[in-house]
């Protein structure tokens, strides 16, 4: 499976995301034209080679008519640009503001694939769903400051774009260095990470540190809550290609987010492994809990005989399923069995593609699972088509199974 894999060990910001996966683009150059021809008006998006700690990479900068709006927003021990927004009162601080209508307008008139306006929206909608709840006012009297402004816009759509190209198909993220201390506001003094951050980061694993500042911004935390399908250690994957999106500040650790492209060997790189001991069991009701389980969408479900304290024998049942899943199939575990407790073991794995394909025979059609990656290449015919076949027919399944001609 092609796997992106996102490390925040110095928190994340909209530019540092685009530089990162800018470095992944076949065509960098190229991407930049594209993304300064949408219809942004004033905005101009360019990258330049970065250092930090002796390693180079890649700083995003946006700039609408000729000024870098962020960088006056930079204060003495904050990482990255800070986010705040407004409710529709007392607009009195002399910097732009638009609210959610306005950002929909603007990114309406882009021309961008349909996905991509749609990533854009969702990304937005993730912040001032999080601004309306940090501010206790709708949604749309949210309005923005910074994050709403046209270099932002950019910052956000050139991060799903790059996404959209680069085409992944699963997106994962390491636990997000989010910072410590405090950080000013128009609204004064807030702890960090601010509040929108906080929110947005909801069920995401987060850590502070040594590190003072904000080093995760509203918008670095929306694009990746929106396309991150997990979170956690890198998986098990063959890298093709490496990119360093370059903060702006310099501190003892390289500012920078790091995004890995490769294959992970197939669906799921990742799983997990949840199992319980039971020995008070029956076994239709021990069947009935594993028939629970994958109908709420287990990978698979099985049972090992075990031996457990005083002689009893019992069964080990065991759930695989996916890092996503792991607490809504331990609930289902507890609920459904008589064990105490479920333990957890979080697993790389390496896995085959899988399709499905047709295979035309003097019978009928019949499906064909097909298997491939690591070298390994291999087919096999379904067997409820073969077996329907060989009581249609009157012959033996191996019969049904050589009528079948595999490529």
């Amino acid at each position: 499976m092609r796997t992106l894999y996102i490390e925040c060990n110095m928190g994340a910001a909209g530019d540092m995301i685009t530089g990162a996966l800018l470095e992944l683009h076949p065509d960098p150059e190229g991407f930049l034209k594209r993304l300064n021809a949408l219809g942004l008006p004033g905005v101009n998006v360019s990258a330049a080679p970065a250092v930090k700690c002796g390693v180079q990479g890649t700083h995003v900068t946006v700039t609408v008519h000729g000024e870098e709006e962020h960088s006056h927003d930079v204060e003495p021990g904050r990482a990255h640009e800070h986010h705040e927004t407004h409710h529709s009162h007392g607009h009195t601080h002399g910097h732009h503001h638009a609210g959610l209508h306005d950002i929909q307008h603007i990114v309406s008139h882009l021309d961008l694939p349909e996905k991509v306006r749609e990533d854009v929206l969702a990304v937005y909608n993730l912040i001032a769903q999080a601004e309306s709840h940090a501010h206790g006012v709708p949604v749309m009297e949210i309005h923005f400051h910074e994050v709403g402004t046209l270099d932002a816009v950019a910052d956000v759509t050139a991060a799903c774009m790059l996404m959209h190209e680069l085409a992944p198909q699963q997106v994962l993220c390491s636990p997000i260095h989010v910072g410590s201390g405090q950080v000013r506001c128009a609204h004064g003094i807030l702890p960090v990470p601010a509040p929108a951050t906080a929110f947005i980061l909801q069920g995401a694993p987060t850590y502070g540190g040594e590190v003072r500042g904000e080093l995760c911004t509203p918008t670095g935390a929306a694009i990746l809550k929106h396309f991150a399908s997990g979170f956690g250690p890198a998986p098990l994957m063959r890298v093709e290609k490496t990119g360093y999106g370059m903060g702006t500040k310099d501190f003892e650790a390289m500012n920078a987010v790091r995004a890995v492209l490769g294959d992970s060997g197939g669906d799921g790189g990742r799983i997990a492994e949840l199992c319980c001991n039971l020995d008070d069991m029956t076994p239709e009701a021990v069947a009935f809990a594993m028939d629970i389980l994958l109908e709420a969408g287990a990978l698979d479900v099985f049972t090992t005989p075990i031996g457990m304290k005083k002689g009893r024998p019992g069964v080990l049942l065991s759930c695989l399923c996916s890092p996503e899943s792991k607490e809504k199939m331990a609930r289902l575990m507890l609920a459904h069995t008589t064990t105490l407790g479920v333990r957890e073991t979080l697993c790389s794995r390496y896995v085959l593609e899988r399709s499905e394909i047709t295979a035309s025979t003097k019978y009928g059609d019949v499906r064909v699972k097909k298997s491939q990656g690591w070298g390994v290449v291999r087919q096999k015919a379904a067997y409820e088509d073969l077996a329907r076949i060989a009581r249609e027919q009157g012959i033996t399944l191996e019969e049904a199974r050589g009528a079948v001609k595999l490529v």
